[in-house]
């Protein structure tokens, strides 16, 4: 879906955005976005690593 949009397509919404919010807002918009992203890849890493135990535990009590 977004390898589809392309250089003019993303400066389009990039104009659009900064029509929208304006110049003074966009760096907030930017952190904000930033901190939630950073945010849900650790949560995913958490929930992977807390997974990887269970899978362990799993094989060694299998095997006893």
């Amino acid at each position: 879906m977004l390898q589809n949009i392309g250089i003019p397509g993303l400066i389009l919404v990039l104009v659009i955005a900064l029509i929208i919010f304006g110049p003074s807002k966009l760096p907030e918009i930017g952190r904000a976005f930033g901190s939630t992203l950073k945010e849900f890849k650790k949560s995913t890493r958490e929930l992977v690593s807390d997974d990887e135990p269970k899978k362990d535990e799993n094989k060694s009590s299998v095997t006893q």
